[in-house]
C-alpha cells in the first residue's frame, strides 16, 4: 500500500467540504455546479498528491460527466477508471467506496439493476470500514430498495412530497425494521438538507434514550440518560425543540458531541407516538446544509415521524406474530413428538424407527437442496409416518415371528389410520402436506402400493423420499425372526426396484450422493455408539454405491477392502430392535 503525503489540515478540511457541497448540488440535481466543487476539491489534492482524496475526486467527477450528458459514457468511464486506480494504489476504503458507489449509480441510471446492486454491495462493505461523508445509510437503503423491487431516482429529488411517498412505498415493501427506519432517515436527511439524522428510542426500563439509529455513527450506539439531551428533554416533555445555536441552548447535552466527536449547530427535534399517543422516542436532524431548519421543515418532520410511529407500532405487532407463531410451533412439535413417541412405547420392536426415517429422509432432503419450508414439513411427515400403527392390534404389531397373510393386511391399515388421524389436527397451510406425504410413503412409483395406489409423480415428493428412507432403515435392521439384511443386497433391491417401487431420481441421490459417514452416524443413534474421527475421515469419501461397487469387486484393491471393512464394522453394530416399514 503507498500512501499519500500529508496535505495541511485546512486544507484537507476545504477539500472536504468543497466534496460535501458537491455531493449535495448532486441531491439537488445542479450538476454544473456539482461540477464547480469537485474541480476545486481535485485542484487542492493534486496539489498535494493525495491518492485517495483524488481518486474520489476522479470518481465523482465521472458520474458528473454521466449526468451532465449520457453521451459523454465514455469519457465518465474513463475518469472512473483513473479513480479506481488511485483508489487501488491508495488502498483506502473510502476512495473505493467513491468508485464503487458511482459506478453503481450510473449502472442504475443505464436500467443495469442486477450490477448496479452489486456495486452498492461492494461500496457498503467499504462503508462499514469507513464512511467520513455519510454514505453508508444511504447506501443501505439503495440496496434494499433494489432488493425490493422499489423504484428510486438518482440523483435524488429533494422535493419533501417525494421523500414521504418513498417512505411510504418503503413501509408497504421493507420489513426489516433496522432497513426501514434506516430508508426514512435517509429521506429525512435529503428532503431537509440535514447533515445527519437519528430515530432515538426511549427506554423506560432504564429511564435511557438510545440511538435504534443514526446516521454517520452506524457502528456507534447513542446512549445517555432520557434527563439529559435535547432527545430526552422532547421525550419528557413531548414539545417539538428547533434551535438555531446548539451550544447556546442549556437543554443541549455536548457531552455526545464529546463522545463521538461531531460538532452539532443547529437541532430540529420532535417527539414519536404511538397509537395511544404515548411517546416511545425522538426524531432528531442535525446541521442544516444551507441556513437553519424552517417551519415547513417542522411540518415535514411531524408527517414523517407519523410514519415512524407507524413502523415501530407494526414491528412490534409483527414482533408478537412471530413470538406466538414460536410458541405455536414449539406447541406443536411437542404434539407431533409425542405422539411418535406413543408408537414406540407400544412396539419395543420398531422402538427408533420413525427418527432414523427422519434422519434418512434429512439426508435425502439435503442433497436434493430442498429449501427449508419443504424440509420441514417432510421432516414432520417422516416422524408422524407410522402413527396409524396406533390402530393395530397388539397381537399384531408386537408379534415376535413373521405375520401371517391376513395380519399383514391388517397391519397394511396403518397407513389409512395415519391419514385419518392427521387430517383431523389443525395445520396451516403450509402443514396441510404432512398427512399426504406421511400416509403415502407405502405407495409404489408403479401404482401398486397402498392405500390409494397413487403412481409415478401422483405420489408427494416428500411421500417417495420417505419410501427410500423407509425401507432402507427396515432391511438394514434386525428382527426377532431374521438378521439384517447385508449391505450389497440392500443396494441390489433399492437398484433393481428403482422405476417400480421407488422414485429412480431419488434413489440415485440416496446412493452416489450422500457420504457414507453420515449413512453411520445414522445407525449408531440406535446404541449411541461413538464414531473415531479417523474412521470418519475415512468413510466420508465414499458414497453408497462406491461401498456396493467394491463388494462386488473381483479383485477390490487394498484401500477399497479397507473402507468396505470399515462401513461393515460400523454396521453390524447397528444392534436388534431397530425399526420396521
Amino acid at each position: 500500500m503507498k500512501h499519500s503525503p500529508t496535505i495541511p489540515k485546512a486544507q484537507n478540511e476545504k477539500g472536504a467540504e468543497l466534496i460535501k457541497e458537491c455531493l449535495l448540488s448532486l441531491q439537488e440535481q445542479n450538476f454544473k455546479e456539482a461540477k464547480e466543487h469537485i474541480i476545486k476539491a481535485e485542484k487542492i489534492y493534486r496539489k498535494y498528491n493525495t491518492l485517495k482524496q483524488t481518486s474520489i475526486c476522479l470518481s465523482i467527477r465521472g458520474l458528473i460527466e454521466y449526468m451532465l450528458d449520457k453521451n459523454n459514457m465514455q469519457y465518465a468511464l474513463s475518469l472512473l477508471e483513473d479513480g479506481h486506480h488511485m483508489a487501488d494504489m491508495s488502498g483506502e476504503s473510502t476512495a473505493k467506496l467513491f468508485y464503487e458507489f458511482c459506478c453503481g449509480s450510473i449502472d442504475y441510471c443505464e436500467n443495469n439493476k442486477d450490477v448496479a446492486l452489486l456495486h452498492y454491495q461492494n461500496a457498503r462493505s467499504y462503508a462499514m470500514k469507513s464512511d467520513g461523508f455519510a454514505l453508508l445509510g444511504y447506501i443501505t437503503a439503495r440496496i434494499n430498495q433494489l432488493q425490493s423491487g422499489v423504484d428510486f431516482s438518482y440523483p435524488i429529488q429533494s422535493d419533501p412530497l417525494v421523500s414521504l411517498v418513498k417512505i411510504g412505498r418503503s413501509i408497504n415493501v421493507l420489513t426489516d425494521l433496522n432497513v426501514l427506519l434506516k430508508v426514512i432517515a435517509e429521506e429525512t436527511k435529503i428532503a431537509m438538507h440535514a447533515d445527519r439524522c437519528t430515530v432515538f428510542l426511549y427506554d423506560k426500563e432504564k429511564n435511557e434514550i438510545w440511538s435504534k439509529v443514526a446516521l454517520g455513527m452506524e457502528s456507534q450506539e447513542i446512549r445517555f440518560p432520557a434527563d439529559k439531551g435535547l432527545a430526552g428533554y422532547v421525550v419528557k416533555t413531548g414539545e417539538t425543540v428547533n434551535i438555531q445555536d446548539a451550544y447556546t441552548d442549556p437543554r443541549f447535552n455536548p457531552e455526545v458531541d464529546k463522545q463521538t466527536g461531531y460538532k452539532t449547530k443547529n437541532v430540529l427535534c420532535m417527539p414519536i407516538k404511538n397509537n395511544n399517543q404515548e411517546i416511545i422516542g425522538a426524531f432528531q436532524v442535525l446541521n442544516k446544509t444551507r441556513g437553519v431548519f424552517s417551519k415547513s421543515d417542522e411540518d415535514l418532520l411531524e408527517a414523517i415521524g407519523g410514519s415512524a410511529s407507524i413502523t415501530l407500532e407494526n414491528a412490534q405487532l409483527f414482533k408478537q406474530q412471530q413470538e406466538l407463531y414460536k410458541e405455536q410451533k414449539l406447541l406443536f412439535e411437542s404434539f407431533i413428538n409425542t405422539l411418535a413417541a406413543s408408537i414406540d412405547a407400544r412396539d419395543k420392536i420398531t422402538a427408533g424407527h420413525s427418527d432414523r426415517v427422519r434422519l434418512y429422509a434429512m439426508l435425502i432432503v439435503d442433497a436434493l437442496g430442498l429449501d427449508e419450508k419443504n424440509k420441514e414439513i417432510i421432516e414432520k411427515a417422516a416422524i408422524l409416518h407410522d402413527i396409524g400403527k396406533i390402530g393395530i392390534r397388539d397381537s399384531v404389531l408386537q408379534k415376535e415371528g413373521k405375520l401371517t397373510p391376513e395380519e399383514y393386511k391388517h397391519i397394511q391399515e396403518h397407513v389409512q389410520i395415519t391419514h385419518n388421524i392427521l387430517e383431523k389436527i389443525y395445520k396451516t397451510e403450509d402443514f396441510k402436506q404432512i398427512d399426504e406425504i406421511a400416509c403415502s410413503h407405502h405407495e409404489k412409483y408403479d401404482g401398486t402400493g397402498y392405500f390409494r395406489h397413487l403412481k409415478g409423480e401422483e405420489i408427494p415428493y416428500g411421500g417417495r423420499i420417505l419410501a427410500v428412507s423407509d425401507v432402507f432403515d427396515a432391511i438394514t435392521s434386525r428382527r426377532h425372526y431374521r438378521d439384517k439384511m447385508p449391505i450389497a443386497n440392500v443396494v441390489n433391491i433399492l437398484i433393481n426396484d428403482s422405476g417400480t417401487h421407488f422414485d429412480k431420481s431419488i434413489v440415485d441421490v440416496f446412493l452416489n450422493n450422500i457420504s457414507v459417514d453420515k449413512i453411520v452416524k445414522v445407525f449408531l443413534t440406535e446404541n449411541h455408539s461413538s464414531f473415531k474421527p479417523e474412521d470418519q475421515k475415512i468413510l466420508e469419501k465414499y458414497k453408497l454405491i462406491d461401498i456396493y461397487n467394491y463388494i462386488n469387486k473381483e479383485k477390490p484393491t487394498k484401500k477399497e477392502q479397507q473402507a468396505v471393512d470399515l462401513f461393515n464394522s460400523y454396521y453390524s453394530k447397528h444392534t436388534d430392535n431397530n425399526g420396521d416399514s
